[in-house]
């Protein structure tokens, strides 16, 4: 469920690894593959045709249904994270085992159940604010 205020949309999600983070949405309303999917030395998307191709998830704030692939994509993000790499934040539909895995090894803040609908609404580029503990995505508008 949203709720709208002037200039800031609010998604009710729930926190599955607490934390808060701030900064550029990277959203797609297709799954991402960490192993294979992401270069774990750039943190730069290469799947072939993806959406996201070329663009790198570092410091952004990864907005998607789910992960897909390997469970050594929770590695991936590790690496990434130790590596300065990773997501600030990731935000899913419906999460999954690699990336639940891959963001509480790595300490990077998970939101799942954010609406279907949110993937279309929010731009890439948006200013977000994220806070698991509250389970909220906040998308800041213009």
């Amino acid at each position: 469920m949203s709720k709208r205020s002037r200039r800031v949309v609010t998604y009710r999600c729930r926190g599955l690894v607490k934390g808060r983070a701030m900064g550029e949405a990277l959203v797609s309303s297709r799954p991402i593959s960490f192993l294979g999917g992401v270069d774990p030395s750039s943190g730069v998307i290469v799947e072939r045709g993806h959406d996201l191709e070329g663009l790198s998830v570092a410091g952004k704030v990864l907005i998607i249904p789910h992960g897909k692939g390997s469970t050594v994509g929770s590695y991936v993000l590790y690496s990434l994270a130790k590596r300065g790499l990773a997501p600030s934040a990731i935000v899913t539909v419906k999460v999954d085992l690699m990336t639940l895995t891959g963001c509480v090894i790595s300490g990077i803040t998970l939101l799942d159940g954010v609406p279907r609908e949110a993937l279309a609404d929010i731009k890439c580029r948006s200013r977000v604010e994220v806070d698991g503990f509250k389970g909220l995505l906040k998308v800041h508008l213009g």
